[in-house]
C-alpha cells in the first residue's frame, strides 16, 4: 500500500511480532547522568539529566513538567532528524541518545531536559557533542547498570520483538526491509556517487551484544556535504554544526575535517540513527531493536519511522 509522502509497505502477515522473554530483567541507570551541551540544528545549549526509573516505564523525556513518551506515536516529520512532539512541546535530535540508551540496555530511565535559553518555552533539543553516541555511552558505562524493580520491589522481565514474517517500506529507491532471524543482524548501504570520497558504502553486523555497537557503531558521527551547507543553513537547520560535531565532505576537495574514526563512518553512523529510531518500538521496559535481520539502503529518519509505525501496526 501507498503510505504518506509516498511511502509504500507490504507485508505478509497480520502478525509480524511476536514479544518473548530472554531470561533477561529489565534494567536502569544506576545513578542519574548529567550534560550540557550544543543542539546542532537549534545552537542553542541544553542540559539533560538521565534518572534512574522504576521497571515497566520505558523511557521517556520530560520537559517543562510535560511527559513525552520515547514512543513511534509521539514522532513527528522534522528534517535531518527525529523529533518528539506531544501538547504541543517538543524534544528535537533524540536519536544519537536513544540508539545509545538501546544499544547499553538501559531499559527504564525519566530523561529530564530542559534549555538554557529561557526564550526557548515549547521546544528543547538534545546536544549533538562530537556527532556521534560516544559521549552517551561513556556516560552510562561510568554510572553503571542495576535491576530496574517495580513499584513493589520486583524484577520484571524484559521482553524481546522477535520478527514473523517479512516487511518492506520503501520510498522511490530508497528502503527498510526485514526478515525473520534468530539474530539481530543489520546490514545499511549508502550511495553518495556524486561524493567521489564517500561513494557506495555497505556495512553489516551481527549485534549479538553492547559490545560490538559500542566498539564498532557508537564513535561514528554525522557527516554533512560541504555544499549543502548554505542552503541548509538558510533553511533554519544546522546552526550548531561545525567540524567539532560533524565530518564534512566535499564534492571535489573530499574530506575538510579528517581523520576519520573508520573508512566507512558515514554508513555507520546511520546504522546509528537506524537503532536510536527503531528503539522506538519499546514500550514499558522493553526491547525496541527487533531480533530480525534488517536490510536498509539510502534510508533515513522518516523511513525509519514509518518501518517501525509498520511493525507498530501489526503487533
Amino acid at each position: 500500500m501507498t503510505l504518506a509522502g509516498g511511502i509504500k509497505s507490504a507485508v505478509n502477515s497480520t502478525s509480524l511480532i511476536s514479544w518473548k522473554t530472554t531470561g533477561k530483567l529489565q534494567k536502569t541507570v544506576t545513578n542519574y547522568i548529567q550534560k550540557t551541551g550544543l543542539g546542532v540544528h537549534s545552537g542553542k545549549l541544553s542540559t539533560v539529566k538521565i534518572h534512574p526509573e522504576l521497571a515497566g516505564r520505558g523511557r521517556y523525556f520530560e520537559f517543562k513538567s510535560n511527559v513525552i513518551r520515547a514512543s513511534i506515536d509521539y514522532v513527528k516529520e522534522s528534517p535531518l532528524c527525529t523529533t518528539l512532539c506531544k501538547d504541543g512541546y517538543s524534544v528535537r535530535t533524540i536519536e544519537h541518545l536513544l540508539s545509545a540508551l538501546e544499544a547499553s540496555g538501559v531499559d527504564n530511565c525519566r530523561i529530564e531536559i530542559q534549555s538554557c535559553d529561557s526564550d526557548d518555552d515549547s521546544s528543547v533539543e538534545v546536544p549533538i557533542f562530537d556527532g556521534s553516541a560516544r559521549e552517551w555511552m561513556e556516560a552510562i558505562r561510568q554510572v553503571g547498570l542495576t535491576v530496574a524493580k517495580d513499584s513493589g520491589g520486583k524484577s520484571c522481565e524484559k521482553l524481546v520483538p522477535f520478527l514473523n514474517e517479512p516487511v518492506f517500506v520503501s520510498k522511490n529507491d530508497s528502503f527498510v526491509a526485514a526478515f525473520p532471524s534468530q539474530k539481530t543482524k543489520i546490514r545499511y548501504g549508502i550511495d553518495f556517487s556524486k561524493i567521489p570520497a564517500i561513494g557506495c558504502q555497505w556495512f553489516c553486523s551481527t549485534f549479538a551484544d553492547d559490545c560490538i555497537y559500542d566498539n564498532l557503531i557508537a564513535s561514528s558521527r554525522t557527516f554533512c556535504i560541504y555544499e549543502e551547507v548554505e542552503n541548509l543553513r538558510n533553511a533554519g537547520l544546522i546552526s550548531g554544526g561545525s567540524a567539532e560535531n560533524a565530518i564534512i565532505c566535499s564534492a571535489s576537495r573530499g574530506w575538510l575535517n579528517p581523520p576519520l574514526r573508520f573508512d566507512d563512518e558515514p554508513c555507520r553512523h546511520k546504522v546509528l540513527d537506524l537503532i536510536g529510531d527503531v528503539s522506538l518500538l519499546a514500550g514499558s521496559g522493553s526491547q525496541g531493536l527487533p531480533v530480525a535481520h534488517i536490510f536498509a539502503y539510502k534510508g533515513g529518519h522518516s523511513l525509519h519511522a514509518e518501518f517501525v509505525r509498520q511493525l507498530k501496526r501489526t503487533e
